[in-house]
């Protein structure tokens, strides 16, 4: 897992999370299957996601390493932007930018647009105002000008909302590979929930068969987005 600056790959696929854990929980069985694929694939967490009631920023790193390595190591970052204070601001936007420009995805994966935290609706509007900077010449913005093109949009919400994805991916081979990866959040997805069980969890892959019965796999995940998909063939539907 990234923690410095020294290397900027040049990365297909970006998935930029709120916080450790949103990542895996909306995206994960993607994650794993795009790598499968030869993608380059990386994370950028926005925050460390603290303080929580049962984290701490040393556990917290500790579980978003195990979580990666589950994921099959794709490269990651934490940007370091304020938990619960996260605002889409000129300086945030700054930031986000400089990685797009600095690791060239094609690709962005941005929370979906509808939701309780304002975290997630703010990483939302950064991903989306940072993508327009990150093409921008003429720029004092570090790396060089880029533009990412196209954003999808994944499910990782606080409202109990059904839904309404323009596509969804079968991830049945990664669905373990995926459980491994929220199972390793135990302070934020296990021994907060009543009991000690993983009630977030098993929601999580309620939803992901729900999503693979509908399309006749076992488990998927489900995609938005504001901008017609186009397809050069029809090879890759599921029918």
């Amino acid at each position: 897992m990234a923690e410095s600056h020294d290397a900027w790959p040049a990365l297909d696929a970006l998935i930029v999370a709120p916080h450790p854990d949103d990542a895996e929980l909306g995206v994960g069985g993607t994650i794993v299957r795009l790598q499968e694929q030869g993608w380059r694939v990386g994370i950028l967490d926005l925050t460390s996601g603290e303080p929580t009631p049962l984290g701490s920023p040393a556990r917290r790193i500790q579980e978003t390493e195990a979580a990666n390595h589950a994921l099959g190591n794709p490269w990651r970052f934490n940007l370091g932007l304020p938990n619960r204070d996260l605002e889409p601001t000129l300086a945030h936007r700054r930031a986000v930018a400089e990685v797009f420009r600095r690791t060239k995805p094609r690709l962005l994966f941005a929370p979906y647009w509808e939701d309780a935290h304002p975290d997630h609706l703010a990483a939302t509007r950064l991903v989306e105002d940072a993508r327009f900077w990150s093409k921008l010449s003429k720029s004092d913005l570090r790396g060089a000008p880029h533009h990412p093109a196209r954003v999808l949009y994944y499910f990782s919400v606080h409202l109990r909302i059904v839904e309404r994805p323009s596509f969804v991916l079968d991830i049945s081979s990664a669905a373990d590979a995926k459980r491994a990866a929220v199972e390793a959040y135990r302070s934020q997805l296990i021994e907060n929930q009543p009991g000690g069980r993983p009630g977030v969890i098993d929601a999580v892959f309620d939803r992901t068969r729900f999503w693979g019965h509908l399309v006749g796999v076992q488990h998927a995940e489900p995609f938005a987005s504001r901008e017609p998909i186009g397809l050069a063939k029809l090879d890759s539907l599921l029918l």
